[in-house]
């Protein structure tokens, strides 16, 4: 049987499984545990995000719900076709994706967002069995992580693909890989990523899934 996602208690990474025990005892309401994937179970584009932000998903259980990055994300896929109703910002707002399935690298929230490369390979069962079961017809990095986990996990030599922000990249099964830089907060106040720059990407993405 195919396990796409970690159990509620995942025990494989100690230094994951601390911090969760750490926020259930300091915010109490939060969703803390492996954050699922989320979206259409037959997509044609799987956006692959990082890991789960501490008052965003770890909070709300959904990917990209409850911090500035999923304002973006969410506003861009429904502009191109990708997403229906309205985010909100929680869980039962009513935003459904339309085509689209989304999947972070590691599954639960890491201190200061930084991942260690233990915990990105740990988890890296979750996405490959995603893709397997899945299938998407192309995929959308959300940064450098994300790009090589992916790979990692599709058997592609990390060297023959570099990151870079707007490539497309045919890989060998003949899948279509985008990049994009991360859609955080961070990201945009900087200028490292505009809208106009994430939209080209997204954009670009849902007219290949639409032909």
């Amino acid at each position: 049987m195919h396990q796409t996602n970690p159990p509620h208690d995942c025990p494989r990474c100690p230094r994951l499984v601390a911090f969760r025990h750490d926020n259930r005892r300091a915010y109490p309401d939060f969703f803390n545990a492996p954050v699922p994937n989320w979206g259409d179970d037959r997509p044609g584009l799987m956006i692959v995000g990082l890991a789960p932000g501490l008052k965003g998903a770890n909070r709300t259980g959904r990917p990209f719900t409850g911090d500035y990055a999923g304002d973006l994300l969410y506003a861009t896929l429904g502009k191109f076709g990708l997403a229906s109703g309205h985010y909100k910002q929680r869980p039962d707002d009513g935003l459904r994706l339309d085509g689209v399935l989304i999947v972070n690298a590691v599954r639960c929230v890491p201190p200061q967002n930084k991942p260690t490369p233990e915990e990105i390979r740990t988890c890296r069962d979750f996405l490959a069995e995603s893709i397997e079961v899945h299938t998407p017809r192309a995929f959308l990095a959300l940064g450098r992580i994300a790009h090589d986990s992916l790979l990692s996990a599709l058997g592609e030599k990390r060297s023959a693909y570099p990151f870079a922000h707007g490539a497309e990249h045919i890989l060998s099964s003949g899948t279509v890989l985008f990049d994009s830089y991360h859609c955080s907060r961070y990201n945009t106040n900087t200028g490292v990523l505009t809208t106009t720059m994430f939209e080209d990407v997204v954009g670009r993405a849902a007219r290949l899934i639409a032909t």
